[in-house]
């Protein structure tokens, strides 16, 4: 049901009243909610009642980001309609990456500023509640995950074959903002930029049309939200931009949730020996159990690892994928390659750092090359990667090592930096 409304003192219960018939609070029980009984993956099957609500501003929680390095805070916020060529989307479920975690406490830091206050969040699956004019691929009820990687099918880059780097909307997204400047999202009568133009710790959100994936309708928005970011990134890395042959060596440097998905990718393309390399010792059994033929802690060795690494292999690694964001382990992943041929990919996210590489590194034939989203054209791509994780042929449960409610999402943030979680989902309506 849906229920006209006012916000309660509290932030974290909303009282309905009859005091506004302008704002509306949809109710957490308005879909029908199924459990698949073969794997016991929530599935909502329709929303019955979205339309309702369309044209109108929504009253919702979110975890807002009121300062950099202060923890998150629920907050009751309005969500306005979307405008032309925007789509506003409920949002069921959202993993917590790295990326939102750095950008709150290490902000200027390994990532160009933004302003605050924001609401973070960029992995995540939802359901279509309305769209704006002009929007002619969604309807309401339909499935869809956001993208931070817009895909437009126009511009010289969509059109091009050799790279998914649309920049739809892209400066105005980067800064919290969609195309007219402004923010859908706000708080107690102030913006709140939305984080990459995604915002997905807020229960719903508006983003372009052209950033946002629509997918089948039998498929578990809290596992196929992580195909927002962090396993597709992992994923393609290895094999997109790298393209691992069959019998190769390769190397994985950092076992969070994107480097275990570079594992993952390494075993489908059929490479022989499979490193991962993790100051925590922890993380080594599911990297095995994604495909890692061994691991190696550095903190083990007296010597750099790339010369560990180089020893071991008779020379060094056919791939290296950096998986970190550290200058400094990038340029130990390259140093790792073999040369004459060696690649290293970089996945690991860092905006404002350097490398320093020695240019006989790549002049003896090293090829170091960088990936965004894992290569994937956004729009067309997210669809086939949720079927191939319907279809058994991509692995998500098993990155999943906590599930918690929007409320708890900064313990969320306290397993990710203790390295506990590999990613942690949050429920945004429990």
């Amino acid at each position: 049901m849906l229920v006209t409304s006012q916000l309660s003192d509290s932030n974290d219960k909303i009282s309905p009243t009859n005091s506004n018939k302008n704002t509306y609070i949809p109710d957490s029980e308005s879909a029908d909610r199924v459990t698949d009984s073969r794997d016991g993956n929530l599935i909502i099957k329709r929303h019955s009642t979205m339309s309702t609500t369309s044209g109108q501003v929504i009253r919702c929680r979110a975890a807002v980001a009121w300062e950099p390095g202060e923890p998150l805070s629920i907050q009751d916020v309005e969500v306005a309609p979307p405008k032309e060529h925007e789509v506003r989307i409920k949002m069921v479920a959202t993993g917590v990456c790295h990326t939102d975690w750095e950008y709150l406490y290490e902000s200027g830091k390994g990532m160009k500023f933004r302003p605050f206050p924001l609401v973070l969040g960029h992995e995540a699956a939802g359901i279509v509640e309305s769209i704006g004019p002009e929007v002619t691929n969604f309807s309401p009820g339909d499935k869809v995950i956001p993208l931070f990687l817009p895909q437009c099918w126009e511009c010289e880059r969509c059109r091009s074959p050799k790279t998914n780097h649309c920049r739809k909307n892209w400066a105005n997204t980067q800064m919290g903002v969609l195309a007219d400047g402004t923010s859908r999202i706000s708080c107690k009568s102030q913006q709140l930029y939305q984080f990459l133009g995604v915002s997905s710790f807020c229960q719903y959100t508006v983003v372009p049309d052209t950033s946002l994936a629509k997918i089948r309708s039998d498929a578990p928005l809290d596992k196929v939200c992580l195909l927002g970011c962090s396993v597709s990134t992992g994923y393609g890395a290895a094999v997109n931009t790298g393209k691992v042959e069959k019998d190769s060596t390769c190397a994985v440097f950092g076992l969070g949730a994107v480097g275990l998905a570079a594992v993952m990718g390494c075993q489908v393309a059929g490479a022989r020996s499979i490193i991962g390399v993790d100051i925590n010792p922890d993380k080594f059994e599911k990297a095995k159990f994604f495909g890692a033929t061994e691991c190696i802690n550095p903190s083990d060795h007296n010597k750099p690892i790339q010369e560990v690494l180089v020893e071991k292999t008779c020379g060094g690694v056919d791939y290296a994928l950096e998986c970190v964001g550290s200058p400094a382990i990038m340029n130990a992943a390259l140093e790792s390659t073999a040369e004459a041929w060696g690649t290293c990919v970089i996945a690991g996210w860092s905006e404002t750092e350097s490398m320093n590489v020695m240019v006989e590194k790549i002049l003896m034939g090293r090829t170091l090359k960088g990936t965004y989203f894992g290569g994937w054209k956004s729009v067309r791509d997210v669809p086939k990667l949720v079927d191939d994780y319907m279809n058994k042929k991509l692995k998500l449960d098993e990155f999943i090592t906590h599930s918690l409610p929007l409320n708890e999402i900064n313990v969320a943030f306290d397993l990710l930096k203790s390295g506990k979680s590999i990613r942690t989902v949050i429920n945004l309506w429990d």
